[in-house]
Protein backbone atom coordinates (compact mmCIF):
# COMPACT_ATOMS: atom_id res chain seq x y z
CA UNK A 1 0.00 0.00 0.00
CA UNK A 2 1.43 3.36 -1.04
CA UNK A 3 1.57 5.96 1.71
CA UNK A 4 0.99 9.55 0.61
CA UNK A 5 3.82 11.81 1.68
CA UNK A 6 3.17 14.90 3.75
CA UNK A 7 5.03 18.22 3.78
CA UNK A 8 4.90 21.01 6.37
CA UNK A 9 5.43 24.31 4.55
CA UNK A 10 6.43 27.28 6.71
CA UNK A 11 6.04 30.46 4.66
CA UNK A 12 3.86 33.53 4.19
CA UNK A 13 0.68 33.93 2.12
CA UNK A 14 0.63 36.77 -0.41
CA UNK A 15 -2.89 36.70 -1.80
CA UNK A 16 -1.95 38.31 -5.15
CA UNK A 17 1.51 38.09 -6.69
CA UNK A 18 2.54 34.46 -6.99
CA UNK A 19 5.15 33.53 -4.38
CA UNK A 20 5.59 31.71 -1.08
CA UNK A 21 2.65 29.47 -0.15
CA UNK A 22 0.56 30.35 -3.22
CA UNK A 23 3.37 28.71 -5.21
CA UNK A 24 4.33 25.92 -2.81
CA UNK A 25 0.79 24.61 -2.26
CA UNK A 26 -0.16 24.04 -5.93
CA UNK A 27 3.28 22.81 -7.04
CA UNK A 28 3.70 20.30 -4.22
CA UNK A 29 0.06 19.20 -4.39
CA UNK A 30 0.35 18.62 -8.15
CA UNK A 31 3.30 16.35 -7.37
CA UNK A 32 1.01 14.23 -5.19
CA UNK A 33 2.19 15.56 -1.85
CA UNK A 34 -0.13 16.46 1.00
CA UNK A 35 0.97 19.99 1.82
CA UNK A 36 0.21 21.45 5.26
CA UNK A 37 0.73 25.23 5.42
CA UNK A 38 2.11 26.99 8.46
CA UNK A 39 1.48 30.62 7.44
CA UNK A 40 3.92 33.11 8.95
CA UNK A 41 2.08 36.20 7.68
CA UNK A 42 -0.91 37.18 5.56
CA UNK A 43 -0.44 39.89 2.93
CA UNK A 44 -2.87 41.27 0.36
CA UNK A 45 -0.04 41.21 -2.23
CA UNK A 46 3.68 40.55 -2.27
CA UNK A 47 5.85 43.51 -1.28
CA UNK A 48 7.83 43.90 -4.51
CA UNK A 49 5.93 46.22 -6.83
CA UNK A 50 2.57 46.72 -5.17
CA UNK A 51 1.95 49.77 -2.99
CA UNK A 52 -0.33 50.02 0.03
CA UNK A 53 -0.43 46.29 0.71
CA UNK A 54 -1.91 44.93 3.95
CA UNK A 55 0.15 42.83 6.34
CA UNK A 56 -0.83 40.65 9.28
CA UNK A 57 1.91 39.00 11.35
CA UNK A 58 0.87 35.46 12.31
CA UNK A 59 3.76 34.67 14.65
CA UNK A 60 1.36 34.35 17.60
CA UNK A 61 -0.51 31.54 15.81
CA UNK A 62 2.48 29.39 14.91
CA UNK A 63 3.09 27.93 18.36
CA UNK A 64 -0.55 26.95 19.01
CA UNK A 65 -0.82 25.33 15.57
CA UNK A 66 2.34 23.29 16.19
CA UNK A 67 1.14 22.32 19.67
CA UNK A 68 -2.16 21.09 18.26
CA UNK A 69 -0.36 19.06 15.59
CA UNK A 70 1.90 17.60 18.28
CA UNK A 71 -1.13 16.63 20.39
CA UNK A 72 -2.22 14.04 17.81
CA UNK A 73 1.32 13.04 16.76
CA UNK A 74 1.26 14.55 13.29
CA UNK A 75 4.21 13.34 11.22
CA UNK A 76 5.87 14.85 8.15
CA UNK A 77 8.04 13.42 5.40
CA UNK A 78 9.48 16.87 4.71
CA UNK A 79 9.69 20.27 6.39
CA UNK A 80 10.13 23.19 4.00
CA UNK A 81 10.75 26.74 5.20
CA UNK A 82 10.79 29.87 3.07
CA UNK A 83 10.29 33.52 4.01
CA UNK A 84 10.59 34.04 7.75
CA UNK A 85 9.99 37.62 8.77
CA UNK A 86 11.66 37.85 12.20
CA UNK A 87 14.10 36.30 14.65
CA UNK A 88 11.08 34.92 16.52
CA UNK A 89 9.99 33.01 13.41
CA UNK A 90 13.51 31.70 12.93
CA UNK A 91 13.40 30.40 16.49
CA UNK A 92 9.97 28.85 15.99
CA UNK A 93 11.12 27.06 12.82
CA UNK A 94 14.20 25.68 14.58
CA UNK A 95 12.01 24.36 17.42
CA UNK A 96 9.49 22.94 14.93
CA UNK A 97 12.25 20.97 13.22
CA UNK A 98 13.48 19.65 16.57
CA UNK A 99 9.96 18.59 17.56
CA UNK A 100 8.82 17.04 14.28
CA UNK A 101 11.93 15.71 12.55
CA UNK A 102 11.69 11.93 12.35
CA UNK A 103 12.95 10.40 9.11
CA UNK A 104 12.09 13.83 7.73
CA UNK A 105 13.79 15.75 4.93
CA UNK A 106 14.42 19.36 5.96
CA UNK A 107 14.74 21.86 3.11
CA UNK A 108 15.50 25.47 4.02
CA UNK A 109 15.28 28.28 1.50
CA UNK A 110 17.04 31.11 3.38
CA UNK A 111 14.96 33.91 1.87
CA UNK A 112 16.50 37.20 2.99
CA UNK A 113 18.46 38.92 0.20
CA UNK A 114 19.06 39.42 -3.51
CA UNK A 115 21.21 41.50 -5.85
CA UNK A 116 23.86 42.02 -3.16
CA UNK A 117 21.53 43.44 -0.49
CA UNK A 118 19.44 42.20 2.43
CA UNK A 119 15.70 42.66 2.11
CA UNK A 120 14.15 45.53 4.08
CA UNK A 121 13.82 44.78 7.78
CA UNK A 122 16.63 42.23 7.93
CA UNK A 123 19.96 42.84 9.67
CA UNK A 124 23.15 41.04 10.70
CA UNK A 125 21.42 39.46 13.70
CA UNK A 126 18.83 37.92 11.39
CA UNK A 127 21.61 36.55 9.19
CA UNK A 128 23.21 34.92 12.25
CA UNK A 129 19.87 33.37 13.14
CA UNK A 130 19.49 32.04 9.60
CA UNK A 131 22.97 30.50 9.82
CA UNK A 132 21.89 28.62 12.96
CA UNK A 133 18.69 27.47 11.26
CA UNK A 134 20.57 26.24 8.18
CA UNK A 135 22.61 23.93 10.41
CA UNK A 136 19.41 21.93 10.94
CA UNK A 137 18.81 21.41 7.20
CA UNK A 138 19.38 18.38 5.02
CA UNK A 139 19.47 20.71 2.02
CA UNK A 140 19.69 24.49 1.70
CA UNK A 141 18.72 26.49 -1.38
CA UNK A 142 20.25 29.99 -1.22
CA UNK A 143 20.75 32.40 -4.09
CA UNK A 144 24.17 33.96 -4.64
CA UNK A 145 23.50 36.95 -2.37
CA UNK A 146 22.12 34.83 0.46
CA UNK A 147 25.03 32.42 0.17
CA UNK A 148 27.49 35.28 0.48
CA UNK A 149 25.76 36.64 3.60
CA UNK A 150 25.59 33.17 5.17
CA UNK A 151 29.32 32.59 4.68
CA UNK A 152 30.56 36.19 5.20
CA UNK A 153 31.81 36.24 1.61
CA UNK A 154 31.98 39.49 -0.39
CA UNK A 155 29.17 39.60 -2.96
CA UNK A 156 30.23 37.78 -6.13
CA UNK A 157 28.00 39.73 -8.51
CA UNK A 158 25.58 38.64 -11.24
CA UNK A 159 28.38 36.88 -13.14
CA UNK A 160 30.88 34.82 -11.17
CA UNK A 161 34.12 32.92 -11.56
CA UNK A 162 33.88 29.15 -11.31
CA UNK A 163 36.57 28.92 -8.64
CA UNK A 164 34.64 31.41 -6.48
CA UNK A 165 31.46 29.35 -6.79
CA UNK A 166 33.33 26.17 -5.86
CA UNK A 167 34.71 27.87 -2.77
CA UNK A 168 31.28 29.21 -1.86
CA UNK A 169 29.68 25.77 -2.21
CA UNK A 170 32.25 24.21 0.12
CA UNK A 171 31.70 26.94 2.74
CA UNK A 172 27.93 26.40 2.54
CA UNK A 173 28.32 22.63 2.88
CA UNK A 174 30.52 23.09 5.94
CA UNK A 175 27.94 25.46 7.41
CA UNK A 176 24.92 23.20 6.96
CA UNK A 177 26.48 19.74 6.92
CA UNK A 178 24.06 18.72 4.18
CA UNK A 179 23.51 19.18 0.47
CA UNK A 180 23.57 22.63 -1.15
CA UNK A 181 21.77 23.88 -4.23
CA UNK A 182 22.95 27.37 -5.15
CA UNK A 183 20.82 29.41 -7.56
CA UNK A 184 21.67 32.38 -9.76
CA UNK A 185 24.96 30.90 -10.96
CA UNK A 186 26.31 32.38 -14.22
CA UNK A 187 29.83 32.19 -15.60
CA UNK A 188 29.29 34.01 -18.90
CA UNK A 189 26.27 36.25 -18.42
CA UNK A 190 24.44 34.41 -21.20
CA UNK A 191 23.46 31.28 -19.28
CA UNK A 192 22.14 31.04 -15.74
CA UNK A 193 21.29 28.13 -13.49
CA UNK A 194 22.18 26.29 -10.34
CA UNK A 195 25.14 24.54 -8.76
CA UNK A 196 24.66 21.42 -6.68
CA UNK A 197 27.06 20.22 -3.96
CA UNK A 198 26.20 16.82 -2.53
CA UNK A 199 28.69 14.71 -0.58
CA UNK A 200 31.62 16.54 -2.21
CA UNK A 201 30.19 15.91 -5.69
CA UNK A 202 29.63 19.12 -7.66
CA UNK A 203 27.37 19.54 -10.69
CA UNK A 204 25.93 22.44 -12.67
CA UNK A 205 22.70 22.93 -14.61
CA UNK A 206 22.23 25.93 -16.89
CA UNK A 207 19.58 27.38 -19.18
CA UNK A 208 19.61 30.42 -21.46
CA UNK A 209 19.40 33.68 -19.50
CA UNK A 210 16.27 35.59 -20.50
CA UNK A 211 16.34 39.37 -20.13
CA UNK A 212 13.45 39.51 -17.66
CA UNK A 213 12.99 39.39 -13.89
CA UNK A 214 9.97 38.05 -12.03
CA UNK A 215 9.04 37.75 -8.38
CA UNK A 216 8.55 34.27 -7.00
CA UNK A 217 10.96 32.34 -9.23
CA UNK A 218 12.92 31.26 -6.16
CA UNK A 219 9.76 29.79 -4.66
CA UNK A 220 8.96 27.99 -7.92
CA UNK A 221 12.50 26.60 -7.96
CA UNK A 222 12.56 25.44 -4.33
CA UNK A 223 9.06 23.95 -4.50
CA UNK A 224 9.74 21.98 -7.69
CA UNK A 225 13.12 20.88 -6.30
CA UNK A 226 11.41 19.50 -3.19
CA UNK A 227 8.71 17.88 -5.33
CA UNK A 228 11.41 16.01 -7.25
CA UNK A 229 13.29 15.02 -4.10
CA UNK A 230 10.11 13.61 -2.59
CA UNK A 231 9.58 11.55 -5.74
CA UNK A 232 12.93 9.90 -5.02
CA UNK A 233 15.16 11.76 -7.46
CA UNK A 234 18.77 12.42 -6.46
CA UNK A 235 19.64 16.03 -5.63
CA UNK A 236 21.48 16.44 -8.95
CA UNK A 237 18.51 15.30 -11.05
CA UNK A 238 16.06 17.24 -8.87
CA UNK A 239 18.12 20.38 -9.50
CA UNK A 240 17.95 19.76 -13.25
CA UNK A 241 14.17 19.35 -13.07
CA UNK A 242 13.79 22.56 -11.05
CA UNK A 243 15.97 24.62 -13.43
CA UNK A 244 14.07 23.34 -16.46
CA UNK A 245 10.69 23.98 -14.85
CA UNK A 246 11.57 27.55 -13.88
CA UNK A 247 12.82 28.18 -17.43
CA UNK A 248 9.52 26.93 -18.89
CA UNK A 249 7.56 29.10 -16.45
CA UNK A 250 9.53 32.21 -17.43
CA UNK A 251 9.05 31.49 -21.13
CA UNK A 252 5.31 31.06 -20.46
CA UNK A 253 5.17 34.45 -18.72
CA UNK A 254 7.09 36.55 -21.26
CA UNK A 255 4.13 36.59 -23.66
CA UNK A 256 1.80 37.87 -20.91
CA UNK A 257 2.76 41.53 -21.38
CA UNK A 258 2.19 43.93 -18.50
CA UNK A 259 1.80 41.33 -15.76
CA UNK A 260 5.43 40.85 -14.76
CA UNK A 261 4.85 42.02 -11.19
CA UNK A 262 2.33 39.22 -10.62
CA UNK A 263 5.03 36.54 -10.70
CA UNK A 264 5.58 33.75 -13.18
CA UNK A 265 2.68 31.94 -14.85
CA UNK A 266 3.67 28.55 -13.49
CA UNK A 267 0.16 27.08 -13.50
CA UNK A 268 -0.01 26.22 -17.24
CA UNK A 269 3.38 24.50 -16.93
CA UNK A 270 2.47 22.20 -14.04
CA UNK A 271 1.54 19.50 -16.54
CA UNK A 272 5.14 19.62 -17.82
CA UNK A 273 6.48 19.36 -14.28
CA UNK A 274 4.41 16.23 -13.74
CA UNK A 275 5.91 14.74 -16.92
CA UNK A 276 9.42 15.56 -15.65
CA UNK A 277 8.61 13.82 -12.37
CA UNK A 278 7.58 10.60 -14.10
CA UNK A 279 10.47 8.15 -13.87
Amino acid sequence: MHKQKRVAAINDISCIGKCSLTVALPVLSAAGLETCPLPTALLSTHTGDFKGYTFMDLTSQLGPIAEHWKSFNAEFDAIYSGYLGSKEQLGFTADFIDNFKKDTLVLIDPVMADHGKLYAGFDDAFVCGMVRLCKKADIIVPNITEACFLTETPYLGEVQKEEDILGLLKKLAELSGGAVVLTGVSFDGENIGAACYNKEKISFVFSKRLDVAYHGTGDVFASSLLAALMQGFAVEKATEIAVNFVCKCIEQTISDVGRSYYGVNFEPQIKNLIKMLEK
